[in-house]
């Protein structure tokens, strides 16, 4: 009943909005036609996407690949007559990795090919390796030593068996009526202090014994090692393994095996079985030491008096190496870069300049975003702490008082897209109350290809949080989640076949649409309050 209550007065509210924002948010309904004109009838979205994913191909932050990724997108942005093109270095990120083929073959107790793919910044095998496999257990650095002298010339198995469970949610999804009425819900939260305490410990733990059993497989000879997926139904998620960091422990060549395939050689090892297997990992660093990564920018540049000020729009164009990458990100990028295609095809002339921006490093932790602002916009102090410093951005303590640009009273807003190919179903306000009545004003003249709500809470893990954790606003678009979350994100399903053409029509048109709004309304978006530090 209580329920039922706050969604009635949460939607009272909500209408009340509404009909504030109509009444007072001015919306360019010739525009918004002209864009939808653009998008829907003349789009290339699915043209652009094509050239990175399938042109291109993954895109593993200071890759070979990336490099060309940076080196096409700015080529593009020249060719549609964009301004200002140019790539932004930021820290010393790290090597460069690339593989380029990988096979798992059991040669005993029976012939078998076997599917398993390399992780990032692990060693190749330099050429074909055969070897007994064998299961450990490694709970803790107490139970290294238990397999000392156990492993030269082995095939490490590191992870237990793992039972098969059924699927329990549908592959494809989409929002319906239910889902987007409780997105509406707030949660209040709890108290994170200890929450944060307990997950940098538990993130001290897993580094300290990553970096332990690196160091003793290499010590201890064992030819490589192999990790179970942690998706069923022939699914391989390998994402990040050794180090990328020069002068850091990379350990032995290791990879990702689907768990039906882990699943046969562990029963065979429970059973007492001799394993053997065949493998090699053509995987390599492509740098020997650490170099900066790149961002990539361009602009369509204000005009009058509030040219200095800037409305930003983005996508993580880095991703994990074992497919194309498309969903994550190739989406989100292909669909900012259309929406300014669209902007400067309708030759829109917004007050504020509009730049975009192609991030990379954000599947290591916001890294390109994080840099990016704390460069031009504002950042909190470094630590001086060395037990926080090391300590990745998400998991520190903002100690100190926010550093302010001259650029941080000029920005108006980011806009980020990074979920998948889905189409827009509204925006996640960031607890930003004041920001709600302008964004229902602005998206409903797409409330008829399905984009109805604007969602007071907050939603995390890319890189609108960059700017966000500075008390600037910045937003993600809420999304259809199609099969993102089941099969596609971070495996070797993340393909071009996977995306949504008519999604990613939609979602072009909106985006250039806000983002437009944005660089033509009176005001800068409003802010919500910093928490008090």
């Amino acid at each position: 009943m209580l329920k039922r209550y706050l969604l009635a007065a949460c939607t009272a509210f909500m209408l009340l909005g509404t009909a504030a924002a109509q009444s007072t948010e001015p919306v360019d309904l010739d525009m918004v036609s002209r864009i939808r004109q653009e998008a829907f009838h003349h789009s290339q979205v699915m043209q652009t996407l094509g050239e990175l994913t399938e042109g291109i191909g993954p895109r593993l932050t200071n890759s070979p690949a990336m490099d060309k990724a940076n080196a096409w997108a700015r080529g593009k942005f020249e060719g549609w007559g964009l301004a200002n093109v140019h790539d932004e270095a930021f820290e010393d990120f790290g090597r460069g990795w690339e593989f380029s083929q990988a096979s798992v073959e059991m040669l005993a107790p029976r012939a078998l090919p076997l599917f398993a793919l390399p992780k990032a910044w692990t060693p190749g095998t330099d050429g074909p390796v055969e070897g007994e496999a064998i299961a450990v257990a490694f709970k803790t650095k107490a139970d290294l030593e238990k397999y000392a002298g156990k492993l030269r010339g082995r095939i490490v198995f590191l992870d237990e068996l793992r039972a098969y469970k059924p699927g329990t949610e549908a592959d494809f999804q989409r929002h319906d009526e239910a889902s987007l009425e409780d997105l509406q819900e707030f949660a209040v939260p709890a108290d994170r202090r200890d929450d944060r305490a307990r997950r940098i410990k538990e993130y001290r733990e897993r580094q300290d014994l990553a970096q332990a059993v690196r160091r003793f497989l290499v010590e201890q000879g064992a030819l490589a090692a192999i990790s179970i997926s942690d998706r069923d139904n022939g699914i391989v998620r390998a994402t990040g393994g050794g180090s990328r960091k020069a002068g850091e422990a990379v350990g032995v060549p290791e990879l990702g095996m689907i768990a039906e395939h882990y699943n046969q050689v562990m029963r065979a090892l429970e059973e007492g079985q001799s394993v053997r297997l065949r493998l090699q990992a053509d995987s390599r660093f492509t740098t020997a030491e650490d170099r900066a990564g790149y961002n990539t920018l361009a602009e369509i540049p204000g005009s009058g008096p509030r040219a200095n000020e800037v409305v930003m729009l983005g996508a993580h164009m880095d991703s994990w190496h074992t497919a194309t990458g498309a969903a994550d990100n190739g989406a989100g990028v292909a669909v900012m870069m259309e929406a300014m295609r669209i902007l400067k095809a309708v030759g829109a002339r917004p007050r504020r300049t509009i730049r975009v921006a192609l991030w990379s490093g954000e599947e290591q932790g916001l890294v390109g975003s994080g840099d990016y602002v704390a460069q031009h916009l504002a950042a909190y102090p470094q630590p001086s702490d060395p037990a926080q410093k090391d300590l990745p951005s998400f998991l520190r303590e903002n100690r100190g008082a926010l550093q302010r640009k001259p650029a941080y009273d000029r920005f108006s807003a980011y806009f980020n897209l990074d979920n998948g190919s889905g189409r827009i179903r509204g925006i996640y306000a960031q607890e930003n109350l004041a920001a709600m009545p302008i964004f229902e004003a602005w998206l409903k003249p797409f409330a008829d290809v399905g984009a109805t709500v604007v969602v007071s809470r907050n939603t995390g893990s890319t890189d609108h949080i960059s700017f966000d954790r500075v008390g600037l606003p910045g937003f993600q678009f809420v999304q259809d989640r199609l099969d993102y979350s089941t099969n596609v994100h971070h495996t070797n399903l993340d393909t071009y076949d996977h995306v949504s053409p008519e999604d990613m029509k939609q979602a072009a048109a909106i985006v250039a649409s806000v983002v437009y709004h944005a660089a033509m309304r009176e005001q800068k978006l409003p802010r919500k309050a910093l928490p008090a530090q």
